[in-house]
């Protein structure tokens, strides 16, 4: 299988220049060591990995022995394994000014990020890897900022094909999981069900001591239920027979491991009565889809779910983008005690870009008149509108445009 290019690689290269060590977290099998071989092509830069139990037990025993045999520049896997070596990293650091020596991956946990930080603060950049977006797949880069403006959104036409309903299915359905892309059907279901035998079960051992497989996945299987609604830690709770705190608990382990995302509910002080869930959503919509035994594209599009499964993809397409982007942005979405809501609100540049998430072609235009509740805070409202299955972009008014799912 040919390289396919990804988007944080610009992002990765450019905090290796200024950092001496780069961390880039995420799932398991997303591309993470793949990405990372493949920049250090031409260059002389040892690999070792945590997975291999010789090295590991040398990082763990004996960290100043591990940095003679292996020397920097380093690519070093997996490095939550061996948290030994943080201490050992910093030494090395700040005995020279040399930038980008130790590239790491690892994931997300909880506890390796707050030694992480503790230890390397000031001499590491953190960077989330995810599976590949429908435009890596397709190999489409934008060179524009995306602000949802419509000389940004036409720009973003001119270099896609037409948003296709079945082309956009075919995406969650199958997912961005590398070894995932080019399954058959029966491939797939495979994969993902080892997926979670072998490094799911794994890693939630490992890091959570849950040896409960059946009701963990019981657990998996009401979070693929509920996806792109807030998170009910009772209805969790009762699928998996489990107390209310430990679905608490192990929803916060599948955070950590890059399965989920938690998207925070908007607040503010000047707006009363707004919601403090979140809302889940899955990090790779074919794990998703797996999980709730959608067995083909055709019956999770026909399916009662898929307007759910389309905002899954759609959140997760922004969040990629703005991961890989420049400028830092956050996501949330509004919901008051009056059950008005909004999808998306990006909140960048000091102004707020409110979006609604619709699986038609032609959604209402009015979904937009409830922008105006942002209006009562002290944030600008910048361009927004409705993403959805149009096929080009349409002007609704002069801050708002229908805008096709593809240019994300």
């Amino acid at each position: 299988m040919t390289y396919i290019e990804r988007t944080l690689e610009r992002k990765f290269l450019h905090m290796s220049s200024f950092f001496k060590a780069v961390l880039v977290t995420g799932a398991r099998q997303v591309g993470k060591t793949t990405m990372l071989k493949h920049l250090a092509e031409g260059q002389n830069r040892t690999y070792v990995t945590m997975d291999n139990a010789m090295a590991r037990n040398l990082a763990q025993s004996d960290p100043v022995l591990f940095f003679q045999t292996y020397k920097p520049p380093i690519i070093i896997d997996e490095i939550q394994k061996a948290p030994e070596l943080f201490e050992q990293i910093k030494i090395i650091c700040d005995e020279t000014e040399e930038r980008g020596l130790f590239w790491l991956t690892g994931s997300q946990q909880y506890k390796m990020m707050k030694n992480i930080r503790d230890t390397l603060a000031g001499r590491i950049g953190i960077l989330e890897l995810y599976s590949f977006s429908k435009n890596e797949i397709d190999r489409v880069f934008f060179t524009n900022k995306l602000d949802f403006s419509l000389n940004c959104l036409l720009e973003r036409q001119k270099i896609v094909k037409k948003n296709d309903i079945v082309d956009v299915f075919e995406h969650i359905w199958r997912g961005g999981m590398p070894d995932a892309i080019m399954a058959d059907a029966e491939q797939r279901q495979e994969y993902f069900n080892s997926y979670i035998e072998t490094y799911l079960m794994r890693d939630v051992a490992e890091e959570g001591g849950i040896t409960d497989s059946v009701r963990f996945r019981k657990f998996l299987n009401a979070c693929a239920a509920l996806t792109a609604e807030q998170v009910n830690y009772k209805r969790l709770a009762e699928a998996a027979e489990i107390s209310q705190p430990t679905a608490k608990e192990w929803l916060r382990l599948l955070q950590g491991l890059g399965i989920v995302f938690l998207l925070q509910p908007f607040a503010n002080n000047e707006l009363k009565r707004l919601t403090k869930t979140p809302k889940l959503y899955f990090c790779d919509t074919g794990l998703c889809a797996y999980l709730s035994m959608w067995l083909t594209r055709d019956t999770l599009m026909q399916g009662a779910a898929s307007g759910h499964y389309f905002e899954n993809y759609v959140v997760i397409e922004l969040l990629k983008n703005f991961s890989y982007s420049s400028n830092k942005v956050n996501l949330t979405y509004y919901r008051d005690s009056n059950a008005r809501e909004i999808d998306v609100i990006v909140e960048a540049d000091g102004f707020i870009h409110p979006l609604e998430i619709k699986k038609s072609a032609n959604p209402d235009r009015r979904e937009i008149k409830k922008y105006k509740i942002l209006d009562k805070t002290t944030l600008e409202r910048g361009s927004g509108g409705i993403i959805c299955m149009c096929e080009e972009v349409i002007p609704i008014d002069d801050k708002n445009c229908f805008i096709p799912c593809n240019l994300i």
